[in-house]
């Protein structure tokens, strides 16, 4: 028995054949072009991206037991429609539907959220699996988050929630694109951390973050933490400031929902230990219930990019 993941992301469009274990057993991805073309035709995409990969794994498409979706913004998980998402000013479209009609109305295809996708698949099959109450944080571009409760994905009553990324941790500071300033994912997210590399540069010309790099434009998630590895103390300002944004906002995550499990990833999850002890460490002296014998554990995701395919896939299963 299969079923297919479709990760409608900001780069690619990634889509996964998942077996009954819950492994994704075949995969390809095409660029997205956000913001360059219709959706309609990224919906084409992946109908034809379905389509081939059933034909890779020799069966047929009527085989599938269902396609789930995985999709940036606010998605009425009931409905297969994108409600809002700024990203491509994409409102109240019925993306469900078109990829039904564009594989010859193949039923049922349902939607959600990515990052709560993420989560779900994580709690499935990944770091947190088995786990009742999960959240799973993702520092990427911004900072995604994901919620299952009780073995359910959480998305509140508009199916607007977990945007957890726009939770305030600095009252008026750096603005966000969601229009208010100071927002989690300013600070914490792969592109705050960026933004605090650069800062920190352009103050220490001397600093070792400067090797092998000509102009601002090659700076990335990896260049502080490579020059802090080195011993470099401007390097080390910058880690330990973005690493106390990101606690700080772990642990109110933890003040509010107690999950037993707190997945995080992204790009800079690859830091492993490095950024997990001391992160861990802070949030386990923030959290309010520091008393408790029972406490959140906090694990680095275990899926990568697979956990929106994944969860999407498995969004149909007890249906």
């Amino acid at each position: 028995m299969y079923r297919i993941g479709i990760d409608f992301g900001g780069t690619n469009i990634a889509v996964g054949i998942v077996n009954e274990e819950r492994k994704v057993v075949l995969k390809k991805s095409l660029p997205t072009g956000m913001g360059k073309r219709p959706v309609d035709e990224m919906v084409s995409d992946m109908a034809s991206l379905c389509l081939e990969l059933t034909e890779k794994v020799g069966v047929k498409l009527s085989d599938v037991e269902s396609i789930g979706i995985a999709s940036p913004g606010v998605v009425n998980s009931s409905t297969g429609v994108v409600e809002y998402y700024c990203g491509m000013n994409l409102d109240h479209y019925p993306m469900a539907k078109i990829l039904s009609e564009k594989l010859g109305g193949f039923h049922p295809v349902y939607m959600e959220n990515d990052a709560n996708a993420a989560a779900y698949g994580e709690v499935l099959a990944g770091a947190a699996k088995g786990a009742r109450h999960a959240l799973m944080i993702t520092l990427g571009t911004g900072v995604g988050g994901g919620i299952v409760i009780d073995g359910k994905i959480y998305d509140g009553f508009n199916f607007a929630a977990a945007e957890l990324g726009h939770t305030v941790i600095e009252k008026d500071g750096v603005p966000c694109s969601c229009g208010r300033r100071g927002c989690w994912e300013k600070y914490s997210s792969a592109t705050g951390l960026i933004r605090m590399t650069k800062e920190e540069m352009e103050k220490c010309p001397g600093s070792r973050m400067w090797e092998g790099i000509s102009d601002l434009s090659q700076v990335n998630g990896r260049t502080a933490y490579d020059a802090a590895k080195k011993g470099d103390e401007a390097a080390k300002r910058v880690v330990d400031a973005y690493q106390d944004y990101l606690a700080v906002g772990l642990a109110n995550m933890v003040n509010i929902f107690q999950p037993e499990v707190l997945c995080i990833g992204g790009g800079v999850c690859g830091e492993g230990d490095y950024l997990l002890i001391p992160v861990n460490e802070q949030v386990m002296r923030e959290q309010y219930a520091k008393t408790s014998a029972r406490k959140t554990k906090l694990v680095i995701a275990s899926l990568g990019n697979d956990a929106g395919i994944v969860g999407a896939a498995c969004l149909g299963e007890g249906k």
